[in-house]
């Protein structure tokens, strides 16, 4: 498969373009304190420890990501460099981190696990041969900087484990005001993270890197878009009578169906418009569209199998932070995943007794 872009002019990446807080490592260990709060809280409660953001999964599946070839230069960076097929791990999921009924709607996200990538490593990652993306449905974080997630974690992990009943009537009402904002021509990422999601088919959704990431000379922000039949899901509705409505869903479609999607860049072309910095900046397309360079391909199976879902969520973790150096994350709320992700991996590995572990790239 090849690929046909536009051309942009994307800035060449430069550490200048990084301008880290003074109380960074403050942050970072208040989120550190936040998401443990999250971890204890659903362990007390449940005797199993589950991830602190994203706990519960909808699907898990195995696929293959093939690289474009004849991508033009500014494209064909790290992992992207060459045309080629690896293996892929992918988790389905919603971002709080306790177990609710699929009728409190909140954003969806898909972690994404490619096999066998070779290249200079991340620190922390030189032994592995992966390269991990977290996405969510939405086109920018809902707080600028880690500081200011820091206050929203402190209100979720407050709300962790209490009464479902109200957090649905919450969702309820977010769900009508975030329509009311919609209609209106905007969005509310805070209403959305607190309940506001529309409840709609999570295979339709496109994902979203969200926050930048280094890509090879460049920097840019990723996204997977469903194609063909999938794209068909975009906005279907389901039924959350059924407390575990995403999963159904998700089971119902790869039991008889694959599904495709376009992996996509998004080069940054001026850093006023698409600052590393902010996260909460949606990137304007006008100025550099998302243009292909990977096709995610998974064919119809069981994708809530007992032996494929314990191995992705009792033995894997996700972070950006396992990858390739090309591939470094950027902005003040990456730098923060690098050690709040490592965290909560140890917290489900020392509760659990289950050791986390990166697939080899000949297993």
């Amino acid at each position: 498969m090849s690929a046909t872009t536009q051309p942009v002019s994307p800035l060449r990446f430069t550490p200048s373009m990084e301008t880290p807080d003074a109380n960074e490592a403050e942050t970072n260990q208040g989120l550190i304190d936040a998401l443990d709060r999250i971890s204890r809280t659903t362990f007390e409660h449940s005797g199993h420890a589950i991830r602190s953001v994203h706990a519960k999964a909808h699907g898990v599946v195995h696929g293959t990501l093939q690289v474009l070839d004849r991508l033009p230069p500014e494209y064909a960076q790290g992992l992207f460099a060459k045309p080629a097929s690896y293996r892929a791990a992918l988790r389905f999921s919603t971002v709080p981190g306790d177990i609710l009924d699929d009728s409190v709607s909140t954003p969806r996200g898909l972690a994404l696990k490619v096999v066998g990538v070779e290249g200079v490593r991340l620190p922390g990652s030189e032994n592995d041969a992966t390269q991990d993306f977290i996405m969510v449905n939405a086109p920018a974080f809902s707080a600028p900087t880690a500081a200011k997630f820091l206050g929203n974690l402190k209100m979720l992990a407050a709300t962790t484990d209490k009464a479902e009943g109200l957090k649905k009537a919450v969702s309820a009402v977010n769900r009508a005001t975030e329509s009311v904002i919609e209609a209106f021509g905007g969005k509310s990422p805070t209403l959305t993270t607190m309940g506001g999601q529309k409840q709609t088919h999570i295979l339709g959704e496109t994902f979203y890197s969200q926050v930048p990431i280094l890509y090879g000379e460049y920097v840019a922000k990723f996204s997977a878009t469903p194609v063909f039949d999938l794209s068909l899901l975009a906005g279907a509705p389901i039924d959350t009578s059924d407390p575990n409505a995403l999963r159904t869903a998700v089971s119902q479609h790869f039991a008889s169906h694959g599904g495709e999607w376009d992996f996509r860049v998004q080069l940054c072309t001026d850093l006023d418009a698409m600052p590393i910095e902010d996260a909460s900046v949606v990137w304007p397309e006008d100025r550099s569209p998302y243009v292909p360079v990977a096709r995610l391909t998974v064919t119809p199976q069981d994708s809530w199998s007992a032996e494929g879902v314990a191995a992705i969520d009792e033995g894997a973790s996700f972070s950006p932070w396992h990858g390739l150096a090309a591939h470094r994350p950027l902005g003040s709320v990456m730098r923060a995943r690098n050690t709040t992700y490592a965290s909560s991996a140890r917290f489900r590995s020392e509760h659990n007794g289950c050791p986390i572990h990166e697939p080899k790239a000949g297993g």
